[in-house]
């Protein structure tokens, strides 16, 4: 995804600042970072307390293959009726800068 549509994706948080990271890309907003970009694929910020809203939503967390088991990371997907509503795709961005800003305390 290019820079310009992410950045338009995060609209609702203001300006973000889009760096390249571990083959993809890391989304910063004032609250450090609130999302990443993974095989094409944005990924929100989420934490114990935003988590169970994405999984709510039918968003799937961000799991890899470590040495000896899966390791879960704390990013979700966007559900997909935000992709076609600025509204509603405000509310989960905003949510993952939250994560971001309680992680960062």
């Amino acid at each position: 995804m290019d820079n310009a549509a992410i950045a338009e994706m995060f609209s609702a948080l203001g300006p973000v600042t889009i760096k390249k990271m571990f083959g993809g890309k890391g989304v910063y907003a004032d609250a450090g970072i609130v999302a990443v970009e993974v095989d094409g694929e944005i990924l929100l910020k989420a934490d114990t307390v935003s988590a169970p809203l994405f999984e709510a939503a039918g968003c799937r967390q961000w799991t890899y293959e470590g040495k000896k088991a899966p390791v879960k990371m704390p990013y979700w997907t966007i559900p997909p009726d935000a992709f076609d509503d600025p509204d509603e795709m405000g509310k989960w961005v905003r949510l993952a800068a939250e994560a971001a800003r309680r992680a960062a305390k």
